[in-house]
């Protein structure tokens, strides 16, 4: 790991939350925001110095970052922040393509009125983001919108695999959202497919959901110079 000092801030346990969820948070925010870069390696030692943390969550945390694709544990050598490549995305792209589209359309079948009032309520909060030009607000609306789709689903072990694929390009969302013309973009597609879910039309929801994962990938290819590299 890299002898640069304070690039962590020590963990506050000033919300609910477990302490081991509160560093995997903090670590995973890290590396997507490019303070721990990719091919650096995790040592405990200094993680916990920084964090003001035992090694234990930090253990427990790197376990999971590695479950979720954020890091690679190389035997005899230790856990390394992943550093993710053209196939790596486009096969996730690929499994979380057909699993968006089972969501859309058994959230078609199955949302509740409470879950359609969220979800309409949810595109309006992402319009008044984008007005006010606040990513980051966007990105942890985008995030809320999707979970209420997916647990519309009625089908927990589909969440549970999306969330954590969701979780392994996280730290491009950003940079595919940047790309020119793409959030007014992904609203309207957001917008298409709350229609289509809310009228309990399954087979055009899961077509705009096919549709928006497509444009995701391929924004967030053009936007890592990948666009043009041949798979």
């Amino acid at each position: 790991m890299s002898t640069e000092a304070n690039r962590l801030t020590p963990i506050r346990l000033d919300n609910y939350k477990p302490l081991r969820e509160v560093v995997c948070e903090t670590l995973r925010e890290a590396i997507r925001d490019g303070v721990l870069k990719p091919g650096e390696r995790l040592m405990e030692i200094p993680l916990a110095e920084e964090l003001g943390v035992s090694r234990t969550p930090i253990r427990e945390a790197i376990r999971k970052l590695e479950q979720e694709g954020f890091v690679v544990m190389v035997p005899r050598r230790g856990a390394y922040v992943a550093d993710i490549s053209l196939k790596d995305i486009t096969q996730v792209f690929e499994i979380r393509s057909a699993l968006e589209e089972l969501a859309a359309g058994l959230a078609a079948e199955r949302i509740t009125p409470d879950e359609t009032e969220k979800l309409e309520r949810l595109l309006v909060e992402i319009g008044n983001d984008m007005e006010q030009h606040n990513m980051d607000k966007i990105v942890e609306t985008d995030i809320n919108f999707h979970e209420v789709l997916y647990k519309a689903s009625r089908n927990d072990r589909l969440v549970e695999i999306l969330n954590n694929l969701r979780e392994q390009t996280s730290r491009f969302r950003a940079m595919s959202m940047n790309q020119p013309g793409r959030l007014i973009k992904t609203w309207e597609e957001h917008r298409l497919l709350v229609e289509a879910i809310t009228s309990g039309n399954a087979k055009k929801a899961r077509e705009v959901a096919r549709l928006h994962m497509e444009h995701s990938e391929h924004t967030l290819l053009a936007g890592m110079n990948f666009e043009n590299t041949p798979k």
